[in-house]
Formats: structure tokens, sequence, C-alpha cells
């Protein structure tokens, strides 16, 4: 089954695409899709959704899992982020692709057993679980949003031992 994991942002997505069978969990793709600040919010939607289609394309996954936050420091990121995180699951409702949705707490309990554990323990462990000989990046050489990407895709693979957070 492929699974297609979503760290939302406006700016920046992070997208992991893993590939998971009975035996193994495989890495197919990742990256960050990037708007600029110089454009218009309907182009930089217009960006997201032609490059989610061009991955779920490519890729075909059957699941998307989808980073959810309940909470925004700052009102000006949330507007966004909420903005993408529709265009995300508009996507996903077109091409009939199932959507669930994980809190950050969920994700790190999942992967570390500990729901307050730090950023760099949870991408240790997303890097040992997928056998990454390098740590994810996109052309930037950022790798946050990369990383918490696929640690949201990996929690789908164990969403039957995730509690309700």
């Amino acid at each position: 089954m492929v699974i297609l994991g979503i760290d939302p942002g406006t700016a920046t997505m992070g997208f992991g695409i893993i590939k998971k069978t009975k035996t193994a969990v495989k890495v197919l793709d990742y990256g960050c899709i990037t708007t600029t600040p110089d454009l218009c919010p309907g182009d930089r939607l217009k960006i997201i959704s032609n490059e989610l289609n061009r991955l779920i394309q490519k890729h075909q996954p059957k699941v998307m899992a989808v980073e959810n936050l309940f909470f925004f420091k700052n009102l000006k990121t949330a507007m966004p982020v909420s903005q993408a995180k529709g265009v995300i699951l508009l996507t996903a409702a077109k091409k009939k692709i199932p959507v669930y949705e994980f809190t950050p707490l969920q994700v790190k309990m999942a992967i570390t057993g500990y729901g307050k554990a730090e950023k760099n323990q949870v991408q240790k462990m997303i890097q040992t679980l997928l056998n990454l000989e390098k740590e994810p990046k996109d052309k930037n050489k950022r790798k946050d949003d990369a990383f918490d990407a696929l640690s949201v895709a990996f929690c789908y693979t164990l969403k039957s031992k995730i509690s309700s957070a």
C-alpha cells in the first residue's frame, strides 16, 4: 500500500511517500512543495494543488495521512495553513483517497513512544525506522517539513497502535 504523508503549509508543504508491504516499509519519495510570498494566495494554493495532483498521479497512493494542528501561535499563519489544508482535503476527495489525520502528539507517541519527544528525536527514529542513509532534505536544504511528512505517513502504518490523543 502506498501512503502519502503531508505536513501542511502554504510557503512550504512537506510530503513523504512510503510503500508498506507485509514485511517492510520503503520510502518512495519525499520533499517539499514551496511557494513564494510574492504570489497572491490563490496562485500559491494553485501551485500546491497542481504539485499534489502530480505526486498523486506519479505514485498512486491509496491513503493520505495529514498532520492535524489544533492550535496556532500566530493567526497570520493559521489562515494560510488552513487554506492549504482545504486544498489537500479537496484534492484527496476528488481522487477518492481516504484521509487520516494525526496530531503532532499522536505522531510523536507512535514514532518514539513519548508524546513530548523533541523534533530531533522523532527525526532520528524515522531515519532509523525507514532505513534512510541520509536525512531527507528539500532543494533548499530544509529537512523538518520532509521529516514531518514521512513521520505522518509512517504513523498511518501504526494507526492501530495509536491512542486518540
